[in-house]
Order: structure tokens, then sequence, then C-alpha cells
């Protein structure tokens, strides 16, 4: 009877674009491989009617891993005196941008911790000068919490896009997650004052995070729908030697799965990153994540020397290879299931101006 029950959800779901919190509680607390499969087939021709097989690719540039949060779950956290910070200048960002346009990026996505060395001026900088040097590209920008009038100068500077992870919509979880002087109600300000600027904005989630329960990700996905973001990223929780929770455990890589499928039918052209972290947990993980109905990957820019540096979780992938490495290893990776990278911004577009493939 289960079995009816939580197909009977799937398609609810898929018909409704949302369920109750109860319903999402059940469905994620009782699926089984069937159930997922079920869930994919149905997350993939939904990606598919819109989208094709094409994947869209974003250039990655961690331009900094200083940061003035202290996150419990971060490697990079402000009190973690083990790792080597370093700073990318104008010119190095730059140049990871220019490599990148030749490899065929046309999405940039600069992302690092919340750094106030970089000062408003100087990011604005940055900004217009990759937007006076490569028109043709989305710039995004995930660098934390700011004030609505710093997102505005960079969005009329020429950024984009804006990646800002609420991280759980529970404010009891958040504190659980966070030091004091962080709150969830600063965070969910900052998307919405994003989404009024006029940006194509990214929330999300990790998956398994420590003190997370079912109903706290149920919770995550009725906020997800009422914020109704352009992209969402999710990925299982790793954790990292010198935090406070390097003896969670990681968090479930079925599940992780089984939530981009949700996502796929909750939001039909959201765009969902196959992330680093699914790569890391599982070999497969990225190609897992595709055939879940992800239809983003995000190779890596930033130069090789700095990529061990910048390490939110343990055994991250890819931190020894060439930019071009990480591009051609994915075109391989992604062709070898069935589907291809396109040089595309890949802008999100709502429903009415999609065109069915």
């Amino acid at each position: 009877m289960s079995g009816i029950r939580m197909r009977n959800l799937i398609d609810k779901l898929e018909k409704e674009r949302i369920l109750s919190k109860d319903e999402l509680v059940y469905l994620l607390s009782n699926f089984n491989e069937e159930d997922s499969q079920y869930l994919f087939q149905k997350a993939r021709a939904i990606s598919q009617k819109y989208f094709g097989n094409r994947i869209y690719i974003r250039g990655l540039v961690e331009f900094t891993n200083y940061c003035k949060n202290d996150c419990l779950y971060c490697g990079i956290r402000k009190s973690n005196r083990n790792v080597e910070r370093y700073r990318l200048n104008k010119d190095q960002i730059l140049n990871c941008c220019r490599n990148g346009y030749e490899l065929g990026f046309r999405t940039f996505v600069l992302q690092g911790g919340e750094d106030l060395k970089y000062s408003v001026d100087e990011m604005e900088d940055i900004i217009k000068t990759i937007r006076d040097n490569f028109p043709d590209c989305a710039i995004t920008l995930s660098i934390g919490e700011r004030s609505y009038d710093e997102y505005k100068r960079y969005f009329e500077a020429g950024a984009n896009r804006y990646l800002l992870r609420h991280e759980t919509a529970n404010d009891v979880h958040y504190g659980m997650l966070h030091p004091k002087n962080m709150s969830l109600h600063t965070r969910k300000e900052c998307l919405y004052n994003l989404k009024k600027i006029g940006y194509q904005v990214g929330a999300g989630f990790m998956v398994g995070s420590p003190y997370q329960t079912m109903e706290n990700i149920a919770e995550d996905l009725l906020f997800i729908h009422e914020l109704n973001p352009q992209m969402v990223g999710i990925g299982p929780f790793i954790p990292h030697k010198d935090t406070p929770f390097n003896n969670f455990k990681a968090g479930s890589f079925e599940l992780t799965l089984f939530l981009i499928g949700v996502l796929r039918l909750m939001i039909p052209n959201l765009l969902i990153p196959a992330t680093t972290a699914l790569g890391t947990i599982n070999p497969l993980g990225r190609e897992k994540g595709i055939l879940a109905g992800a239809n983003v990957v995000m190779p890596n820019l930033s130069p090789v020397n700095v990529r061990k540096k910048y390490q939110l979780y343990d055994n991250k992938i890819c931190t020894g290879e060439e930019a071009a490495e990480c591009r051609m290893c994915l075109q391989k990776r992604v062709e070898k299931i069935g589907y291809e990278i396109v040089v595309d911004r890949g802008d999100f577009k709502p429903i009415e101006e999609l065109v069915p493939c």
C-alpha cells in the first residue's frame, strides 16, 4: 500500500508542483529504489522537455578563502587556523575568466568567503571590467550577505545572478549551524532583496547537515516554493576535519538525488547543478545527479595553486586539475550518459518562453 501512496504523491507533485509538509515528510521518509527510479524518470522527462539533453556549464572562480563568519560546518570559517588563506587580485580573476572564455564558458561564478577586504568600489570595478571584456557572458556572484545598496551596485555594474544558500528554513536549526550573530531572518531578507533588484537568484541547502530532520527538509522545500528562485543548489553535507562538526557523518547520497528529482517536479524550468559535493561522495555522483534531473555543472577555473586552499569540506575533487582538464573530463562524462555540454549562458527562462524540445 505504501508503494501506491508513494507513486500517488510523486504524481501529485508533478501535477500540482507542491505537496503539504506532511506529504513531503512522508515522501522523503519512505522512498525506496523503485520510487527513486519512478521519480527520476519523470524528472528526466521534464528536464528533457524544456532543455533537451543540454547541460550548462558555469566557470567557478574561488577568488578568496578569507571569511568574517564562523559557520560551524565550513572549512574556511574564520576561527580555522589551519587554513592557508589567499586572495586573488583583479588581474588574476580576469585571467581565470579569459582562460574560461577560451574553453567555451559563458558564465563566470565569482565565489568567496565573506571577505570585506574587497571594498564595494573594488568589487564593482572587478564586475564592470569582466562585463566590458566579456559582454556576452553572465556574471554570477556568491559572496554572502550584503546590504541592499551593495547588491544594487553590483547589479548595475553588470552582475546578473546571485547564489546564496539559505542552508535551512528553520530558525532553531539555523541557530545550530551558525554563530549567534547570524540569523535566518537576515539570510531570507537578502534573498528577497536580490529578487527585488532583478537578479536571477539561487538558494539551496545541505542534505544531512547536523541536527537536520525530515521536517526541516520539508520546510526547505516549502520555502523554495515560496521564494520561487531561478536556481537551487543542494549537495550532501560532508564534514571538514577542522570544524566542530568533524565527527558527524556525511549526508545521504540517495536522499540528495531524490531531492533533485523532487525539485525538478516542483519547478520544471529550474537550473539545478550536479554539485562537486555529489562527485566527492560518489565517483559517479555528478552523472547520477544529471540523471535525477540536474542540468548544470560547475567546473573550477581557479588557479591550481589555490584550489586545495578553498576546502569547505574534506576530500573535495578536482583540486589538482587545470581548467581545461576539468572541462574536458566533464564533457566526456556527460556524453557517456547521453547528454552534451553546451556553450551557452544558460539563462533561466519562464515556462512560457521555453520551447519544448
